[in-house]
């Protein structure tokens, strides 16, 4: 029995030995990587904001009235100075006949007033001259002295008649502008985005004048007006290039350029931002007024550099890494309780605040310093140090293989 026993054992002994997975291999590092690479590195910065014309205008009246009547719809090509809107003009017209009236009037009051000056300065001349044939004996100085007043007083009379014209030209001539201003003009060529008055309406201007009209200057040139995050800021420049899209068209990518970054700074929900202005060429009209616009902001451009993922500048190994005491094991060994581990301890040997990477050689990690450039979110520029193109960088850390 015994015997038996034995070559049981014996035979359940070499089938495991002649089935055992000699052949296999596992990484027994259990580390992912990957290579750095020689690259271009783009760096962008995204924007959301609204397109605006180069130049648009709020066309307001100054003048009280009713509106009488409206040349121009909504999408109407307009030239500068041209009729918009006609306010009732009547009142306007009958203050220009009275100014016009009172001006006729002042200046007939001029002719008088001459007139006068005229004659007081005759009988002045005369008075002069009998005095000086009669050796001064008539008329008497009291007559003399009334005369030489009355001439003062005509002259006074003439100057406040003149001015009184200058007065009458004045109100004419701004009564005349008040009718002109009945009729609303285009201060721009350009086209009508909004309308919003109707005949028959009507309008009381006040301290702000109503808007009536919205013109846009010139829609083949237009604006987009972003809002930049203040982490970003820094990196956004007058004459980078972008590129942005509108839900109208959201396969299709416009250019654009940075023409204007501003310094005020703007809060909304506690996050500070900060206005820019980029240049649009809308040639075919295709964008509009108001359209929301998401762009990307090329502020970095790197030609063959070189480039490791983010993950393997914040990759930090555990305390340790477990080394198998043999690659193989016999069968029979594989039954027996697996000796302990020896660990080796992975210390980082780079200053605080310093970069580095961690490179797998012969299974092993290797920490390398290096110095940092630009980065895009996902690649890094790496400036300086010992780290060579095609090494194999650790971005993460598994189990290891038992």
């Amino acid at each position: 029995k015994h015997g038996r026993k034995l070559a049981v054992i014996v035979a359940v002994l070499v089938a495991v030995w002649l089935i055992w997975p000699s052949g296999s291999k596992k990484d027994a590092s259990g580390y992912t990587t990957e290579s750095a690479s020689m690259g271009k590195l783009v760096v962008k910065v995204s924007a959301t904001g609204k397109l605006q014309p180069t130049n648009q205008v709020d066309v307001g009246s100054e003048l009280s009235g009713i509106v009488e009547e409206v040349f121009v719809e909504e999408n109407d090509h307009v030239k500068k100075g041209q009729p918009l809107a006609r306010l009732d003009l009547s009142r306007l017209q009958d203050a220009v006949t009275e100014s016009h009236a009172n001006l006729v009037a002042a200046e007939a009051q001029v002719l008088q007033a001459k007139a006068t000056l005229e004659e007081k300065s005759a009988v002045l001349e005369r008075f002069r001259k009998v005095s000086q044939l009669s050796e001064g004996k008539v008329p008497s100085q009291d007559e003399m002295s009334i005369a030489e007043a009355d001439v003062k007083r005509a002259r006074a009379a003439e100057a406040s008649a003149l001015a009184a014209v200058t007065q009458a030209k004045a109100v004419l001539k701004s009564n005349e502008t008040s009718l002109s201003k009945g009729y609303i003009r285009s201060p721009i060529n350009g086209l009508v985005l909004d309308r919003a008055i109707e005949p028959g309406q009507t309008m009381a201007a006040s301290f702000n004048a109503p808007v009536l009209f919205t013109l846009a200057e010139d829609l083949t040139k237009m604006e987009l007006q972003v809002d930049i995050d203040e982490a970003d800021v820094g990196e956004v420049k007058v004459g980078q290039s972008a590129v942005f899209s509108v839900d109208a068209w959201p396969d299709r990518q416009y250019p654009a350029s940075i023409i204007r970054v501003g310094y005020g700074a703007q809060e909304v929900d506690g996050v500070v931002s900060y206005p820019a202005t980029l240049s649009i060429d809308n040639g075919d009209l295709s964008l509009r007024p108001g359209m929301t616009a998401t762009a990307d902001i090329t502020t970095i451009v790197r030609d063959n550099v070189l480039l490791v993922p983010n993950a393997a500048l914040r990759f930090s190994p555990s305390s340790g890494v477990a080394e198998a005491a043999s690659s193989k094991r016999s069968p029979i060994s594989s039954l027996m309780p697996r000796p302990p581990r020896t660990v080796k301890k992975l210390v980082s040997t780079v200053k605080k605040g310093e970069s580095s990477v961690w490179v797998l050689e012969q299974g092993q990690p290797r920490e390398i310093a290096v110095k940092t450039g630009a980065s895009n979110g996902s690649l890094t520029e790496i400036t300086s140090g010992d780290l060579k193109p095609g090494m194999a960088v650790i971005t993460d850390e598994g189990t290891p293989a038992q």
